[in-house]
């Protein structure tokens, strides 16, 4: 989760009352928050947030907002949000976005702010904050990159624009150099970081305003002049670029309404698009794009257990920041500016519950009387781990979520079927497991300093693509198993399965297969009153080189839910 530092003085200013220790623990869960830890020697709060839907709390100002809303019953106001019905005067201010940004990064807009002198305080609050919402919210910059620059340098309008790598050049920022785009990738330490991002496009993406200076080269680094934000800066321009327009719009707004918190005076940009976007070819920025929400007020009821009246839901969704209105049957919602996670209207009455208060609702015992059992799946599968145990296996257990160079590049598969997180929190952790193989082989691949042979297995849950279940996804009840020493081998492992299917009670034949994670010939289907329940296999030195394992291993993977 991310885990935020923000300093006393500026969190404090923020609050307009100081808070102890004590009450700060107490209050942060409305904002779905913990006190971390407090450095009293250098005046530093660290918070844990503890919602990856709530991008506008990763902040000094988005927590301090949430508190204030909760303690004064207030709703923050904003008036510099342009709308489809509305759009404020950008005095001049403009972004273009050439057609030429297609081909690499679609889009970008931004924002200007001026009106309060730059400190050490607020310019580390706005690191910490282009760091929370590119890494976490942005896929590591994959999907949104912000940059921040001196608006007084700056001469309208600016331009987006996909460059060549070769020709467009600048002094980067903590450099002396001119470099090409193309040089900053390979010399510079951010270039080295994320200009793989765009590596691969046939032109990189390019900042500049109309007087050819240099802004930067996003999504890596700024310029070493008007990209160089420092204390005592008073006139700044924000930038967001990236391949969503909806998630830019939000980080645009969470950002510009914490700079008004901070004191900041906010004045809109327009961005001018070449082809067409669901707001139309231009955006004055920042925009307000949410849609209202609403939920029926018996589902709200019924789910919190409680007969809340409509007062009490308004006054709840107002301690929350979220203005309300109530009628007979439905509960409709404005989404403020800084939100988009009201998916469903069960996210209105987790917003009601905390409002209201959780130590509000009256505790009630079940009046349901069950008999608790395990289930048939379950008892098959305990089954099958004790004989893997007899076998001379021992247990392993693994997260349901992993990257894609583990269940896709290391494992030399195509991987079209497998389920891929829209918007994951980490890269690690952007697809559902595929396969307990690609677990069991990352455990080997760090096991080479134990006495061999290794023999490990789990018995677990697995997901993947499929049209035919409603879901259009399916879930399965895995077993897969490993063995590795210098003298594993194909004989060994069918000697393995034979004597599992014995003590299960189960007939199978082995039928060849072709499959790029093992060896031709050495591998092949385990087949179930005709229906292929498994396979198994010596696994293919090219794995075996992509995880860094030097011993013959071998693998097997059975559907459970097929065989029980």
């Amino acid at each position: 989760m991310p885990k935020i530092e923000v300093h006393e003085n500026l969190f404090n200013s923020l609050l307009g009352t100081p808070y102890t220790d004590e009450q700060l623990e107490a209050v942060f869960p409305v904002a779905k928050a913990e006190l971390d830890g407090h450095d009293v020697a250098e005046k530093l709060y660290k918070i844990e947030l503890n919602d990856t839907n709530r991008p506008d709390l990763w902040s000094a100002a988005g927590v301090a907002r949430q508190l204030v809303s909760y303690r004064d019953k207030a709703i923050a106001r904003y008036d510099f949000f342009s709308t489809a019905e509305e759009e404020l005067d950008s005095e001049g201010r403009r972004l273009v976005v050439h057609e030429s940004a297609a081909l690499v990064r679609p889009f970008s807009i931004g924002f200007a702010a001026t009106g309060k002198v730059v400190d050490e305080e607020i310019l580390l609050n706005l690191i910490q904050s282009q760091e929370k919402l590119c890494n976490n919210f942005g896929r590591k910059r994959k999907t949104i990159a912000m940059g921040v620059y001196r608006s007084d340098m700056i001469t309208y309008p600016v331009h987006f624009e996909g460059a060549d790598p070769d020709k467009a050049h600048f002094v980067p920022l903590h450099m002396d150099e001119d470099l090409t785009l193309r040089e900053i990738c390979a010399k510079h330490p951010k270039g080295l970081e994320y200009g793989p991002i765009v590596a691969d496009k046939p032109v990189f993406p390019f900042l500049y305003d109309d007087a050819n200076g240099v802004l930067s080269f996003p999504p890596v680094i700024n310029s070493a002049r008007i990209g160089a934000v420092e204390v005592g800066d008073e006139h700044l321009f924000f930038e967001f670029s990236g391949t969503g327009l909806d998630d830019l719009l939000l980080a645009a707004s969470i950002v510009a309404c914490d700079c008004s918190d901070m004191g900041f005076t906010i004045l809109p940009v327009r961005c001018e698009f070449p082809y067409d976007t669901d707001y139309g070819r231009m955006i004055t920025v920042p925009y307000y794009f949410q849609q209202p929400a609403a939920c029926e007020l018996g589902f709200l009821r019924k789910m919190l257990g409680d007969a809340l009246s409509g007062e009490q839901v308004v006054d709840a969704l107002c301690r929350m920041g979220v203005f309300a209105l109530v009628d007979e049957n439905m509960v409709y919602i404005t989404v403020p500016e800084y939100r988009n996670d009201f998916l469903h209207p069960v996210d209105i009455v987790e917003d009601v519950m905390i409002g209201h208060g959780l130590e509000n609702f009256a505790p009630e015992l079940p009046n349901d009387s069950t008999v608790g059992r395990i289930t048939e799946e379950e008892a098959f599968a305990r089954k099958v781990k004790e004989l893997m145990v007899g076998l001379g296996f021992q247990e392993m257990m693994y997260n349901y979520l992993g990257s894609k160079r583990e269940y896709i590049e290391n494992m030399h598969v195509d991987g079209s079927d497998y389920i891929q997180i829209a918007n994951p929190m980490s890269e690690n952790y952007e697809y559902v497991r595929p396969s307990v193989i690609p677990s069991l082989l990352e455990s080997e691949s760090v096991s080479g300093h134990a006495v061999y042979p290794h023999q490990i297995f789990e018995v677990g849950k697995v997901a993947f693509l499929d049209e035919s279940d409603n879901s259009g996804t399916t879930t399965r009840n895995y077993l897969g198993f490993l063995g590795a020493s210098s003298d594993m081998g194909f004989n060994q492992l069918s000697s393995q399965i034979s004597t599992l299917f014995y003590f299960l009670n189960r007939e199978y034949v082995m039928q060849e297969m072709a499959d790029p994670r093992f060896i031709d010939g050495r591998c092949g289907k385990l087949v179930s009153k005709g229906v292929e329940v498994g396979i198994f296999g010596e696994v293919h030195p090219a794995v075996l080189e992509s995880w860094g394992i030097a011993m013959p291993t071998v693998a097997c993977e059975i559907d459970l839910d097929l065989l029980k």
